[in-house]
Protein backbone atom coordinates (compact mmCIF):
# COMPACT_ATOMS: atom_id res chain seq x y z
CA UNK A 1 0.00 0.00 0.00
CA UNK A 2 1.61 2.95 -0.98
CA UNK A 3 1.33 6.78 0.59
CA UNK A 4 -2.53 7.86 -0.39
CA UNK A 5 -2.04 10.30 -3.67
CA UNK A 6 0.40 8.28 -5.10
CA UNK A 7 -0.60 5.96 -7.84
CA UNK A 8 0.01 2.39 -7.32
CA UNK A 9 0.43 -0.86 -10.17
CA UNK A 10 -2.52 -2.03 -9.07
CA UNK A 11 -4.51 1.47 -9.63
CA UNK A 12 -5.39 0.44 -12.52
CA UNK A 13 -6.34 -3.06 -12.14
CA UNK A 14 -10.29 -4.28 -10.88
CA UNK A 15 -10.31 -7.56 -9.23
CA UNK A 16 -10.92 -10.62 -10.74
CA UNK A 17 -14.80 -11.33 -11.13
CA UNK A 18 -14.15 -15.14 -10.21
CA UNK A 19 -16.73 -17.11 -7.92
CA UNK A 20 -19.16 -14.90 -8.78
CA UNK A 21 -20.26 -10.61 -9.00
CA UNK A 22 -17.68 -8.88 -7.57
CA UNK A 23 -18.36 -5.09 -6.57
CA UNK A 24 -14.75 -3.59 -5.91
CA UNK A 25 -14.90 -0.90 -3.96
CA UNK A 26 -11.87 1.01 -1.57
CA UNK A 27 -12.94 2.34 1.46
CA UNK A 28 -10.51 4.98 3.42
CA UNK A 29 -10.73 5.66 7.16
CA UNK A 30 -8.60 8.50 8.92
CA UNK A 31 -8.49 9.81 12.30
CA UNK A 32 -6.76 12.82 12.58
CA UNK A 33 -5.72 14.52 16.27
CA UNK A 34 -4.25 17.53 17.08
CA UNK A 35 -5.32 19.45 14.43
CA UNK A 36 -4.05 22.55 13.80
CA UNK A 37 -6.16 24.06 10.57
CA UNK A 38 -8.06 27.51 11.61
CA UNK A 39 -10.60 26.66 14.32
CA UNK A 40 -13.38 27.58 12.05
CA UNK A 41 -12.58 24.30 9.78
CA UNK A 42 -13.74 22.30 12.99
CA UNK A 43 -16.32 24.45 14.41
CA UNK A 44 -18.26 25.68 11.22
CA UNK A 45 -20.35 23.49 9.25
CA UNK A 46 -20.32 25.61 6.40
CA UNK A 47 -16.43 26.01 6.35
CA UNK A 48 -16.57 22.06 6.79
CA UNK A 49 -19.21 21.76 3.40
CA UNK A 50 -16.85 23.95 1.45
CA UNK A 51 -13.81 22.18 1.52
CA UNK A 52 -15.17 18.43 1.55
CA UNK A 53 -17.07 20.09 -2.32
CA UNK A 54 -14.04 21.73 -3.30
CA UNK A 55 -12.22 18.18 -1.99
CA UNK A 56 -14.95 16.35 -3.96
CA UNK A 57 -14.27 17.91 -7.13
CA UNK A 58 -11.64 16.07 -7.95
CA UNK A 59 -11.79 14.63 -11.14
CA UNK A 60 -12.73 10.65 -10.82
CA UNK A 61 -15.31 11.83 -8.27
CA UNK A 62 -19.01 13.22 -8.62
CA UNK A 63 -21.36 14.96 -5.93
CA UNK A 64 -25.07 14.40 -6.51
CA UNK A 65 -25.57 15.42 -3.05
CA UNK A 66 -24.87 16.64 0.42
CA UNK A 67 -25.89 17.51 3.89
CA UNK A 68 -24.02 18.93 7.09
CA UNK A 69 -25.58 19.65 10.50
CA UNK A 70 -23.75 22.14 12.94
CA UNK A 71 -23.33 21.09 16.36
CA UNK A 72 -23.97 23.86 18.94
CA UNK A 73 -25.06 27.61 17.83
CA UNK A 74 -24.09 30.21 15.80
CA UNK A 75 -22.83 31.78 18.49
CA UNK A 76 -21.43 28.74 20.51
CA UNK A 77 -20.41 26.34 17.85
CA UNK A 78 -19.22 22.93 18.99
CA UNK A 79 -18.33 20.89 16.20
CA UNK A 80 -20.14 19.69 12.52
CA UNK A 81 -20.99 16.91 10.72
CA UNK A 82 -21.63 15.95 6.83
CA UNK A 83 -21.55 14.02 3.98
CA UNK A 84 -21.00 13.98 0.32
CA UNK A 85 -22.80 11.78 -1.76
CA UNK A 86 -21.01 11.03 -4.43
CA UNK A 87 -22.07 8.78 -7.54
CA UNK A 88 -19.13 6.43 -6.48
CA UNK A 89 -20.61 6.11 -2.84
CA UNK A 90 -19.71 8.90 -0.41
CA UNK A 91 -17.24 11.18 1.58
CA UNK A 92 -18.37 10.96 5.41
CA UNK A 93 -16.30 13.89 7.92
CA UNK A 94 -16.52 14.76 11.70
CA UNK A 95 -14.89 16.97 13.85
CA UNK A 96 -14.33 17.34 17.73
CA UNK A 97 -13.42 21.22 17.85
CA UNK A 98 -12.89 20.52 21.96
CA UNK A 99 -10.12 17.92 21.19
CA UNK A 100 -8.97 19.35 18.01
CA UNK A 101 -9.66 15.94 15.92
CA UNK A 102 -11.85 14.80 13.06
CA UNK A 103 -12.64 11.66 10.98
CA UNK A 104 -12.89 10.92 7.34
CA UNK A 105 -14.53 7.86 5.52
CA UNK A 106 -14.24 7.39 2.01
CA UNK A 107 -15.57 4.88 -0.06
CA UNK A 108 -15.57 4.68 -3.47
CA UNK A 109 -16.79 2.41 -5.62
CA UNK A 110 -14.75 0.90 -8.95
CA UNK A 111 -16.77 -1.37 -10.75
CA UNK A 112 -16.90 0.77 -13.82
CA UNK A 113 -13.99 2.27 -13.51
CA UNK A 114 -11.18 2.03 -10.51
CA UNK A 115 -11.44 5.81 -8.38
CA UNK A 116 -8.98 4.58 -6.63
CA UNK A 117 -6.13 7.20 -6.93
CA UNK A 118 -8.70 9.87 -7.05
CA UNK A 119 -10.64 8.68 -3.77
CA UNK A 120 -6.67 8.59 -2.47
CA UNK A 121 -6.13 12.15 -3.46
CA UNK A 122 -8.84 13.68 -2.28
CA UNK A 123 -8.47 12.08 1.44
CA UNK A 124 -4.49 13.38 1.19
CA UNK A 125 -6.31 16.55 0.15
CA UNK A 126 -8.16 16.61 3.32
CA UNK A 127 -5.92 15.31 6.09
CA UNK A 128 -3.94 17.91 4.78
CA UNK A 129 -6.42 20.73 5.22
CA UNK A 130 -6.87 19.58 8.89
CA UNK A 131 -2.87 20.22 9.67
CA UNK A 132 -2.93 17.23 12.01
CA UNK A 133 -0.14 16.41 14.35
CA UNK A 134 -1.03 12.62 14.07
CA UNK A 135 -3.15 10.49 11.84
CA UNK A 136 -4.24 6.37 11.67
CA UNK A 137 -5.26 5.76 8.10
CA UNK A 138 -6.88 2.48 7.07
CA UNK A 139 -7.56 1.28 3.92
CA UNK A 140 -10.04 -1.49 2.49
CA UNK A 141 -10.29 -3.06 -0.17
CA UNK A 142 -14.14 -3.96 -0.30
CA UNK A 143 -16.56 -6.58 -2.64
CA UNK A 144 -14.14 -9.54 -3.97
CA UNK A 145 -16.06 -12.78 -2.89
CA UNK A 146 -13.12 -14.74 -3.28
CA UNK A 147 -11.97 -13.15 -0.07
CA UNK A 148 -14.95 -13.85 1.70
CA UNK A 149 -14.61 -17.30 0.71
CA UNK A 150 -16.83 -17.20 -2.32
CA UNK A 151 -19.39 -16.00 -3.91
CA UNK A 152 -22.15 -18.88 -2.68
CA UNK A 153 -20.84 -18.89 1.07
CA UNK A 154 -22.23 -15.27 1.27
CA UNK A 155 -25.49 -16.46 0.76
CA UNK A 156 -25.41 -18.73 3.48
Amino acid sequence: MGKWGQALPSDDVRPPRTGGFAMPGLHLLAELYDCRCPPQLLTDADALRELCLAVCATPGLTPVGQIFHQFGSALDPSGATGVVVLAESHLAVHTWPEVHAATLDLYVCNFSQNNSTAARLACQRLISAFVPARVLRRELERGIPDLAGGFDNARK
